[in-house]
């Protein structure tokens, strides 16, 4: 049983990264694969379980205190009573910590579909007037790094595609552009504790800060831009021919004044930039500083609207948005956080954690350099959150003061870096890269061609910058 669960979850992870081959969304291949990891779990259990101290500890026994083999335990009295404790007490555990990813998540979907409803983004877009293929890139890069910061990576570059459309007509221009702006957003999205997932999933179980983690990353993470944003504008020449200017009938249907438009633009980022200082000043989770941005956006566009028929209030409403976020997205982050989950609670991320510390040591800088960026490089084969999420079951987090894997150590930030900009690669590594290629239908080996290479002398020059950072400056 013990194997077969790392059988099922390998399995469930080709499903996922060839989901477009199978034709099967991963949403649902991580769902069966998570479930599926804790039915063997739970079927296996008293030939899986450590009974030692921690088991003890959990289901409160009072007895002789040995619990040294599944076959003396399988004799005790009430046996499957305790193991159905311990088993319930593990679920829910992670359950708790799951569900505040999952909620933080939907606020933040939520806001962002919100302000798109009210054509918000247009406050910033509109004032795009060059056609310079070189400026416009420039442009398109840096609002995207740091909107990616701001919102979150796959928010932004399918806020960034739409742009793109707008302001370039041939398609290949567009997907040079919609190729650097995945690179950008997941750039941008590493170095926030709300623009990418998996910073996001390091900041709400406390491996991180926010504000370390933006003071150590964000010049790492700019160069990871900057470096293929330099090598890529120093070839691009000419100018981008605009597409003709077309509004559907939903424009004119529903329209949104630009008080409006303003007031819920600024409102929605404000809120969202509000979330870690809620967190840093109440000690709450960051999913109900989430929570509190959300609802107070919602009674604000309720009290704006409050005129307004029925029809079209609901069009701009939290609960007509609310039809439009991703929930499948949310959905995927269950399923892969609870096969996850399975796999630390029974033991196999502890086996890989020793196996990686006898190949490359965490003992010294170098074997968390090492460990790191492969973790990145595997990022842009399979999805950055599960093995984030592995990691995290990996390794505790050290009460020792100046340890690579305590609260903003080594580990945990070049963590947080490898993992967001790693997965620009390849297409598929990323959820960025993901929206990009299905809205924009871009194949597979164009990106690979024209901009993983780019991808990886950003990855790397970044990677440089921060060892020189910590040597320098620590």
């Amino acid at each position: 049983m013990y194997i077969l669960m790392v059988v099922i979850f390998v399995l469930g992870y080709a499903a996922i990264a060839l989901e477009h081959n199978i034709r099967i969304d991963k949403a649902a291949s991580a769902l069966v694969t998570g479930v599926l990891c804790w039915t063997v779990y739970v079927l296996g259990a008293p030939g899986i379980i450590d009974f030692g101290e921690e088991f003890q500890r959990i289901v409160g026994f009072v007895g002789d205190g040995h619990f040294e083999s599944a076959e003396y335990y399988g004799d005790a009295e009430g046996s499957s009573h305790y193991i159905r404790e311990y088993l319930e007490f593990q679920i829910l555990e992670h359950l708790g910590e799951i569900a505040s990813i999952l909620f933080f998540l939907l606020g933040a979907m939520t806001i962002v579909e919100l302000i798109d409803a009210h054509e918000g983004f247009a406050v910033i877009t509109d004032r795009i007037k060059t056609t310079s293929k070189s400026k416009l890139l420039w442009i398109i890069c840096l609002l995207t790094f740091f909107f990616s910061a701001a919102l979150d990576n796959l928010t932004t570059s399918i806020v960034m595609v739409s742009l793109l459309r707008k302001l370039i007509d041939d398609k290949g221009d567009r997907w040079i552009f919609a190729g650097m702006v995945i690179l950008a957003a997941n750039a941008g999205g590493a170095w926030s504790p709300i623009g990418d997932v998996t910073t996001t999933m390091l900041w709400i179980g406390s491996q991180i800060t926010a504000g370390a983690i933006i003071v150590k990353l964000i010049l790492p993470s700019l160069v990871c831009l900057l470096v293929p944003l330099i090598i890529l504008s120093a070839r691009m020449k000419g100018h981008v021919q605009r597409p003709i200017k077309s509004e559907g009938l939903e424009h004119y249907v529903n329209p949104t004044t630009n008080r409006e438009r303003n007031i819920v633009f600024f409102a929605g980022v404000a809120g969202l930039l509000f979330v870690p200082f809620f967190k840093t000043y109440t000690h709450l989770p960051p999913f109900m500083g989430m929570m509190l941005s959300l609802g107070v956006l919602w009674a604000l566009t309720e009290i704006l609207h409050r005129s307004k028929n029925r029809e079209a209030k609901y069009k701009l409403s939290v609960i007509g948005v609310l039809r439009k976020v991703d929930t499948a997205s949310v959905l995927f982050f269950l399923g892969i956080l609870l096969a996850v989950a399975s796999l630390q609670s029974a033991g196999q991320l502890g086996e890989m954690a020793g196996f990686l510390d006898n190949s490359f040591g965490t003992s010294e800088e170098s074997g968390i350099y090492a460990i790191s960026i492969i973790i990145g490089l595997l990022s842009s084969i399979v999805d950055n959150v599960p093995l984030v999420a592995a990691a995290m079951g990996m390794y505790d987090i050290s009460m020792v003061e100046g340890s690579f894997f305590a609260q903003d150590g080594l580990f945990w930030e070049f963590l947080a870096y490898c993992a967001g900009t790693g997965g620009s690669a390849l297409i598929i590594g990323s959820a960025a890269g993901v929206a990009v290629m299905g809205l924009e239908n871009m194949s597979f080996g164009w990106y690979l061609k024209k901009i993983s290479l780019l991808a990886l002398v950003g990855y790397a020059a970044g990677a440089i910058t921060y060892i020189i950072q910590e040597s320098v400056f620590l």
